[in-house]
Protein backbone atom coordinates (compact mmCIF):
# COMPACT_ATOMS: atom_id res chain seq x y z
CA UNK A 1 0.00 0.00 0.00
CA UNK A 2 1.43 3.20 -0.93
CA UNK A 3 0.85 6.74 0.63
CA UNK A 4 -0.67 9.79 -0.86
CA UNK A 5 -0.79 13.34 0.04
CA UNK A 6 -3.78 15.36 -0.45
CA UNK A 7 -5.44 18.54 0.30
CA UNK A 8 -8.73 18.92 1.73
CA UNK A 9 -10.58 22.19 2.75
CA UNK A 10 -6.73 23.67 2.69
CA UNK A 11 -5.30 21.15 5.01
CA UNK A 12 -2.76 18.16 3.86
CA UNK A 13 -3.53 14.58 4.73
CA UNK A 14 -1.41 11.97 4.53
CA UNK A 15 -3.65 8.87 3.29
CA UNK A 16 -2.93 4.90 2.87
CA UNK A 17 -4.15 4.17 -1.07
CA UNK A 18 -3.50 0.98 -2.66
CA UNK A 19 -1.82 0.18 -5.57
CA UNK A 20 -3.58 1.02 -8.76
CA UNK A 21 -6.03 2.90 -6.48
CA UNK A 22 -4.67 6.44 -7.33
CA UNK A 23 -6.88 7.88 -9.33
CA UNK A 24 -10.18 6.89 -7.67
CA UNK A 25 -8.84 8.17 -4.16
CA UNK A 26 -7.91 11.60 -6.38
CA UNK A 27 -11.40 11.53 -7.34
CA UNK A 28 -12.94 11.19 -3.89
CA UNK A 29 -10.60 13.75 -1.96
CA UNK A 30 -12.24 15.90 -5.32
CA UNK A 31 -15.61 15.17 -4.35
CA UNK A 32 -15.10 16.05 -0.83
CA UNK A 33 -13.37 18.86 -1.04
CA UNK A 34 -15.97 19.98 -3.63
CA UNK A 35 -18.81 19.48 -1.14
CA UNK A 36 -17.14 20.58 2.04
CA UNK A 37 -15.57 24.14 0.19
CA UNK A 38 -19.60 24.69 -1.12
CA UNK A 39 -20.78 24.46 2.79
CA UNK A 40 -18.30 26.62 3.56
CA UNK A 41 -18.72 29.48 0.93
CA UNK A 42 -22.10 29.51 1.78
CA UNK A 43 -21.35 31.20 5.09
CA UNK A 44 -23.58 29.70 7.20
CA UNK A 45 -20.95 27.10 9.10
CA UNK A 46 -17.55 28.26 9.97
CA UNK A 47 -16.45 24.97 11.93
CA UNK A 48 -14.43 22.92 10.17
CA UNK A 49 -15.99 19.58 12.02
CA UNK A 50 -19.74 20.41 11.31
CA UNK A 51 -18.67 21.25 7.79
CA UNK A 52 -17.15 17.56 7.37
CA UNK A 53 -20.19 15.97 8.79
CA UNK A 54 -22.95 18.07 6.70
CA UNK A 55 -20.39 16.79 3.48
CA UNK A 56 -20.75 13.04 4.48
CA UNK A 57 -24.30 13.60 4.87
CA UNK A 58 -24.54 15.11 1.68
CA UNK A 59 -22.62 12.32 0.16
CA UNK A 60 -24.09 9.61 2.12
CA UNK A 61 -27.39 10.86 1.05
CA UNK A 62 -26.60 11.08 -2.72
CA UNK A 63 -25.12 7.39 -3.08
CA UNK A 64 -28.03 6.16 -0.91
CA UNK A 65 -30.81 8.23 -3.29
CA UNK A 66 -29.12 7.98 -6.83
CA UNK A 67 -32.39 7.94 -8.59
CA UNK A 68 -33.30 11.61 -7.10
CA UNK A 69 -32.10 13.95 -9.25
CA UNK A 70 -29.78 16.80 -6.41
CA UNK A 71 -31.05 19.78 -6.85
CA UNK A 72 -29.26 21.11 -3.49
CA UNK A 73 -27.33 19.99 -0.63
CA UNK A 74 -29.08 18.85 2.00
CA UNK A 75 -27.49 21.66 4.64
CA UNK A 76 -30.25 23.94 2.50
CA UNK A 77 -32.84 21.50 2.13
CA UNK A 78 -33.04 20.41 5.81
CA UNK A 79 -36.28 21.72 6.79
CA UNK A 80 -37.72 19.72 4.21
CA UNK A 81 -36.47 16.05 5.04
CA UNK A 82 -38.08 15.29 8.37
CA UNK A 83 -35.93 12.63 8.88
CA UNK A 84 -32.23 14.21 8.30
CA UNK A 85 -33.76 17.37 10.67
CA UNK A 86 -33.53 14.90 13.50
CA UNK A 87 -30.50 13.57 12.65
CA UNK A 88 -28.99 16.91 12.33
CA UNK A 89 -30.64 17.13 16.06
CA UNK A 90 -28.71 14.27 17.63
CA UNK A 91 -25.91 15.55 16.02
CA UNK A 92 -25.55 19.11 17.25
CA UNK A 93 -26.24 17.24 20.79
CA UNK A 94 -23.44 15.42 20.86
CA UNK A 95 -21.26 17.64 18.77
CA UNK A 96 -22.18 19.88 21.69
CA UNK A 97 -23.38 23.59 22.21
CA UNK A 98 -21.37 25.70 20.73
CA UNK A 99 -23.49 26.34 17.89
CA UNK A 100 -26.17 24.34 15.67
CA UNK A 101 -25.22 22.60 12.33
CA UNK A 102 -28.13 24.44 10.04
Amino acid sequence: MKQMEVTILGQSYLLGCPDGGEAALTQAVGQVDREMSAIRDAGKIKARERIAVLAALNLAYQLTAPAQKPSADLSLQSNNLPELDGLIRRLDEALGHDGQLL
